[in-house]
């Protein structure tokens, strides 16, 4: 306790080796505490530098070092550690620089008062006691004066407790001396550390009286003064008064006061542990005696840092890092990252990054970089915004020299070259040269270019010339049109030199309404300055035979180009036919259609299709123009009607078609043999005011053309009549439609044409529907037929009647040629009348004998056994075969050969048995062709063409080639075949 309570000796004991090792004496105070204050005097005193200051011994030249720190971080020395405004007001102050500055800052902020207590705080030990056996009990008094947020305002809580507690100088009940020691010693509060805060407060208080800072309130003490009367502790000052603020001070301006004293112990949280990094990268904790309601938050300040066990923060208190701007704004080291240009802004900015010993304060701050570095900046502003046009200015010359590059650009991806266009060096040089060194902004270029355009009319405008290396040679509107002429209409063309890009070569934007009529063979052909391309590319994929007759192969691709480039031969059938006519004829060698390898050919040689709608937005896009038919084609068919619907204008008349369509579509007119409609404004009147199909049960609409030419403005598209059956919903009656493909026209046509015939016959029919013979012995067959296909019952006996009728007026009335006008009707009613009941028999014949063969092999398969894969594989042929409709959906003609498929069925598994491992291998060779088809047939919705449908029944031929050859084919049949006939399908 000596030097505590009374002076003394105090005795330390050490043992030999550590004693001997230690300096004979201490190093003296000077040496062991901060130079900042001694520099800060002897330089208000003009005593020279430290440096120079003859000592006895001088102090390290690293603690001057740390001194001179202390003061820049403070402001009190400038950078040549000169003194500043701060530094001369500081020396003044006989307190520690850091105290005198938080002091400093709070007379400014208007925190004087509560400043004064907390530096007095720091300058003792805690007040609060917390003894070993009475942890709890001292942390639950104590807990009245923590704080959420800081330890400061812990202190402040206190000290006003203190106050309340004794009573103040103007209270009416004071406690006594005894009465106010024993409170505190149950509050857990040291008196003797009381006495020693209140006096330093006392002596702060009457330091910075003495400096005339501010003017107390009327009624209170001049500042450094004490009230008179009262008790000692009140004569010292008053508790908790407010003599230099006006009121008491927020948060903010308390720890912005604060703040600028201790810039040195701020820390940010660490995301990996409770730690925190401080300046310097030093990590320190939060102390375990932290006197905080709440965890702290990110970042903090510590009123010092101890170090025992590891580094810990004691007095923390949360703070803004924005706070940190404001009072150490001197001391942050700045960084300006990624100058770029702001094309809304229009200038250059970069972004800001700022850093306080180590600790990024802020970043990502948006800065004008024109201002901090020009040069840079100018550069930036003509590389992004005049040479990359990323300016949304009303200058013409940007969009000028934009709109020539672009122009530039397009001939470069039609002739397919990347070597036309100079680079953006070259145009960077150019507005290099003519912008003055002062233009680094969108502003600045507007108001320099105004005053300059005046001179120089073709100020910063580029030429064709200047941005071309050199001539793009055949790059003609001719060679590549900006329109092409498909489906009737002009589709606009865009042009890409992009490997690997979806649109790599030449698109088209095909309205919705004209895809089906769109003509596939075409769009073989793409454009005339593609031509020569796709020829060599095409004659490159023959063997090496015909191939080594026709080299070189540029110079064969460019004769044979300039022969089909004759407006009689280019677009006109198919290229790869026209280019396998002339590889005939010049080589002398029966080059097959096979031996042109499509599937070789580079993407951009096949045209790319966009499918568009009334407001130009994408429906569907690709290369393949069967796939988006199958995927479009009944939108397109919608809008392809609701075209033809529009209003036209008068025309002349042809009795009967015309006024069927009039009754449909308002002022529709016949022109010659065709039907042509234009879209013209309606009258409001008319509009919105729904015509109901005309119906008809017999030939009185005169003559049906084959086909209609529609106007749209200038473009024509043409559509295919047909009479549509009306169902049920008709009541046994007929209209007209257009459509806009010949194939659906048809099929709907015939359909149509049935109807309209049965409606002629309708005393034979049903003599037909009560005597077809055998009908209920097939039906009995016929109900299982449906089970089997998709287990949603069997088939009844009225579909099987109704199947085989429609298939024996197909045969009577609907072969071909079709009848087009009444009399060619009336005469295919009588002629077929007399032969319906004879044909209706024979067909009957024909579907009993499918049935009783598509029992015969459902049996089978039922009583095959251990032959799960044959088995499943003949069921599944079965379905396909013969679904509800099989006498409908069939070709009558194909029709022919069902119960041999149906038998092949059953003689297979008869021979499993005998060989299951040859009915495998016949299975392997046979599936993968059946699954491109089936696949094929997914894709494009169930739609076949006449390939698709040849190669659908040449996969039944091979059945019966592989498990049943006693059954014969009618052609030769093998896999091969099957090949070629599929390499067609894809071409």
């Amino acid at each position: 306790r000596c030097g505590r309570v009374a002076d003394g000796i105090c005795i330390r004991l050490y043992d030999e080796q550590d004693f001997f090792g230690r300096p004979r004496f201490t190093d003296p105070e000077i040496l062991r505490s901060s130079l900042a204050s001694v520099i800060l005097r002897m330089k208000a005193l003009h005593l020279g530098t430290i440096e120079d200051f003859a000592f006895i011994e001088p102090p390290q030249r690293r603690a001057i070092a740390d001194g001179y720190q202390l003061l820049a971080e403070l402001g009190a020395v400038d950078e040549d550690n000169e003194l500043t405004p701060v530094g001369r007001t500081l020396a003044k102050l006989p307190l520690d620089p850091r105290v005198g500055r938080m002091i400093l800052e709070a007379k400014d902020r208007q925190a004087l008062d509560e400043v004064l207590v907390i530096a007095s705080a720091l300058s003792v030990q805690d007040v609060r006691d917390r003894p070993m056996d009475r942890q709890a009990q001292a942390d639950q008094a104590h807990a009245k004066f923590d704080d959420e947020k800081s330890e400061f305002s812990g202190y402040l809580r206190l000290w006003k407790w203190l106050g309340d507690a004794r009573g103040g100088h103007d209270a009416v009940h004071k406690l006594t001396n005894r009465q106010y020691e024993g409170l505190l010693r149950e509050n857990f509060v040291n008196i003797r550390r009381v006495r020693e805060w209140r006096d330093i407060h006392s002596q702060l208080h009457t330091v910075v009286g003495e400096q005339g800072w501010g003017d107390p309130a009327p009624g209170r003490p001049k500042p450094g003064t004490a009230p008179s009367g009262g008790s000692d502790d009140a004569k010292r000052g008053a508790w908790g008064q407010h003599f230099f603020n006006d009121r008491p001070a927020s948060y903010e301006q308390l720890h912005l006061s604060m703040l600028c004293g201790l810039l040195g112990n701020i820390g940010y949280k660490s995301e990996d542990d409770e730690s925190y990094l401080g300046a310097r990268g030093i990590r320190f904790y939060r102390h375990p005696g932290a006197r905080l309601s709440k965890k702290p938050g990110r970042w903090i300040v510590a009123a010092e840092l101890v170090e025992t066990t590891r580094l810990f923060g004691r007095g923390i208190a949360n703070i803004d890092p924005q706070w940190i701007e404001q009072v150490g704004g001197h001391l942050l080291k700045k960084q300006l990252l990624d100058p770029h240009w702001e094309k809304k802004a229009a200038q250059v900015t970069a972004l800001e990054r700022a850093t306080l010993y180590g600790l990024v304060v802020y970043h990502g701050r948006r800065v004008n970089f024109g201002r901090v570095d020009p040069v840079a900046a100018r550069e930036v502003f003509i590389r992004e915004a005049l040479v990359a046009g990323n300016w949304d200015t009303k200058l013409p010359f940007l969009a000028a020299n934009e709109k020539l590059i672009a122009h530039v650009q397009e001939l470069e991806h039609k002739a397919r070259r990347q070597d036309v266009l100079v680079d953006e060096e070259l145009i960077y040089a150019f507005y290099d040269q003519q912008l003055p060194a002062d233009v680094c902004s969108g502003a600045s270029c507007e108001s320099w270019y105004k005053l300059e355009v005046k001179k120089q009319p073709r100020l910063l405008l580029l030429s064709q010339d200047e941005l071309m290396r050199h001539e793009a040679a055949g790059i003609t509107t001719q060679a590549f049109p900006k329109t092409l002429r498909l489906g009737g209409v002009d589709c606009l063309a865009t042009y890409l030199h992009e490997p690997g890009d979806a649109r790599d070569g030449v698109t088209v934007d095909v309205p919705l309404f004209a895809l089906n009529q769109v003509n596939e063979e075409r769009c073989e052909w793409l454009v005339p300055g593609m031509l020569k391309d796709k020829i060599q590319a095409l004659i490159k994929t023959l063997h090496q035979r015909p191939r080594s007759r026709l080299v070189p192969l540029p110079d064969t691709a460019a004769r044979m180009a300039g022969e089909l480039l004759q407006p009689e031969k280019f677009g006109t059938g198919s290229l790869t036919d026209a280019v396998l006519r002339w590889v005939r004829d010049a080589t002398s060698l029966d080059i097959k259609r096979g031996d042109l390898k499509l599937d070789m050919l580079a993407p951009h040689l096949f045209m790319n299709f966009r499918v568009v709608d009334e407001h130009g937005r994408q429906l569907g896009t690709g290369r393949n123009l069967g796939a988006l038919k199958g995927e479009l084609g009944s939108q397109a068919r919608g809008a392809f009607q609701a075209l033809a619907g529009l209003k036209t204008r008068p025309g002349p008349k042809n009795p009967g078609i015309s006024e069927i369509l009039e009754s449909k579509r308002p002022n529709v007119q016949v022109i010659r043999p065709y039907i042509a409609i234009e879209n013209i404004a309606e009258k409001p009147s008319q509009q919105n005011v729904p015509k109901q199909p005309e119906r008809y049960t017999s030939w009185s609409f005169g003559e049906l053309p084959e086909l209609m030419e529609i106007g749209k403005g200038t473009q024509t598209l043409i559509g295919f009549p047909a009479l549509i059956d009306l169902g049920g919903e008709g009541g046994g009656a007929v209209t007209i439609e257009v459509f806009d493909e010949p194939d659906t026209a048809a099929a709907r046509h015939r359909a149509g044409l049935r109807r309209l015939f049965s409606l002629q016959i309708r005393d034979a029919l049903k003599y037909l529907e009560k005597n077809l013979p055998d009908l209920q012995k097939m039906a009995t067959a016929y109900m299982l037929v449906g089970r089997a296909a998709d287990n949603s019952g069997g088939g009844t006996l009225e579909e099987l009647r109704q199947q085989i009728i429609e298939v024996a007026l197909d045969r009577a009335f609907l072969l071909e040629p079709l009848p087009t006008n009444e009399a060619d009707f009336k005469k295919r009613v009588d002629d077929g009348r007399g032969r319906l009941t004879l044909i209706a028999s024979e067909v009957a014949r024909l579907a009993g004998g499918i049935l009783v063969e598509f029992a015969a092999a459902q049996r089978k398969i039922k009583d095959t056994k251990n032959a799960t894969e044959a088995a499943l594989d003949a069921a599944q042929q079965l379905q396909r075969l013969v679904p509800k409709k099989f006498l409908t959906t069939t070709p009558y003609g194909q029709l022919q050969h069902f119960t041999r498929y149906l038998k092949a069925i059953t003689l297979r598994l008869e021979k499993w048995r005998g060989d299951p491992a040859r009915d495998a291998a016949r299975m392997a060779e046979l599936r993968p062709q059946e699954q491109r088809y089936w696949r094929l047939v997914a894709e494009r919705k169930g739609s076949a063409d006449a390939r698709m449908q040849e190669f659908r029944w040449l996969l039944e031929e091979l059945r019966v080639s592989f498990f049943a050859q006693e059954l014969r084919t009618p052609q030769p049949v093998s896999i091969k075949r099957l090949d070629k006939v599929w390499l067609q399908i894809n071409s």
